[in-house]
């Protein structure tokens, strides 16, 4: 007997809440993809993947995908989220709910007046929002649970288009394959979205474009650090005036973050944004080895071992920040 792909068996021990989604889709007419709120590549490359995939299979159904768009991403790489009024969702629909923790990050509430409600998700979470929950902290990306689950499905396919939009999903939240989350199932996935025909070189290009200004932001970060009193952890500061000088939004501050991901000595680093909308200041964290999860639950936030978002409601707290990353190491 030939033996079981990694796919397979993963698919296998989750058969029935997989089964359970696919009855759903059969289901309902009407389904709307939602994830979260300043969406990543993992967050939008999960929702249009499926989203695509469920009208490449059932094009007799109405799919609709909501949300906020990204700043720069869309529509370079993604296509607009749907703009639909109040009324759309009155009549009975389905939603499918990728890569959230919480259910206050949802970049649409009206998720809520769905009639079934699915969550496919990797991050830690207590909360309880859906009629079938699919939750596996262990995988790179949303989108290594969700092609797993379609891959199991037998007699459906999987278009490029759709493989094109899951693969920079995994790419995204993988960090190009360099976290530790990153497995041997991990490439069993990609090298299933590659067998697609995607062109790959072109997908990067896409996702890593930069623009002639973005190299000043590069150069005020590189001129603007700090290093901790430990020298383990590199950080950087974007004040609104800062932002605005350099003519980036909020959503962008954390882009140049993994500048600082190999050089010697540095085990972590941050960007702290500042933010007006809530007021606060927006930090992202990133590790070499360490779970930095830890930490940024201190300060309202959470994430991946390597990869983590938090909060700070003034500067005044960035020491307690710095320094509780410096006595990890």
């Amino acid at each position: 007997m030939k033996e079981k792909t990694l796919i397979e068996k993963y698919a296998l021990e989750r058969k029935s809440d997989f089964r359970k989604v696919l009855s759903a889709i059969k289901r309902y007419n009407r389904i709307a993809v939602f994830r979260h709120i300043m969406p990543d590549y993992d967050a939008l490359g999960s929702q249009l993947g499926l989203a695509t995939w469920i009208k490449d299979n059932f094009p007799d159904k109405e799919v609709r995908t909501f949300g906020d768009n990204h700043v720069t991403f869309t529509p370079r790489i993604y296509p607009e989220m749907d703009s639909l009024g109040d009324s759309w969702f009155k009549e009975p629909f389905l939603a499918i709910i990728v890569d959230v923790s919480a259910k206050k990050r949802i970049a649409d509430p009206r998720y809520a007046k769905a009639k079934f409600k699915v969550v496919i998700d990797h991050h830690p979470s207590e909360d309880k929002v859906a009629n079938v929950c699919i939750r596996d902290t262990s995988a790179s990306a949303a989108t290594e649970i969700i092609v797993a689950m379609l891959s199991s499905f037998k007699g459906y396919t999987l278009s490029k288009e759709a493989a094109r939009y899951f693969y920079t999903a995994l790419v995204g939240d993988s960090g190009r394959f360099q976290y530790s989350s990153t497995t041997a199932l991990t490439f069993e996935i990609a090298q299933k979205l590659i067998s697609t025909g995607i062109n790959i070189s072109k997908i990067y290009q896409e996702m890593y474009l930069k623009q002639i200004d973005d190299l000043y932001v590069t150069a005020y970060v590189l001129n603007n650090f700090h290093l901790s009193p430990k020298g383990c952890v590199a950080y950087y500061t974007l004040d609104l005036t800062t932002q605005e000088r350099l003519k980036i939004t909020t959503e962008r501050g954390k882009e140049n973050v993994n500048i600082f991901a190999n050089i010697e000595g540095i085990n972590a680093w941050c960007s702290i944004t500042e933010d007006k909308k809530e007021p606060c200041w927006r930090v992202s964290i990133r590790s070499k080895e360490k779970d930095i999860s830890g930490v940024a639950n201190m300060f309202e936030g959470g994430g991946h071992a390597q990869a983590s978002g938090a909060k700070l409601n003034s500067l005044d707290d960035l020491p307690k920040l710095i320094e509780a990353l410096d006595n990890l190491f």
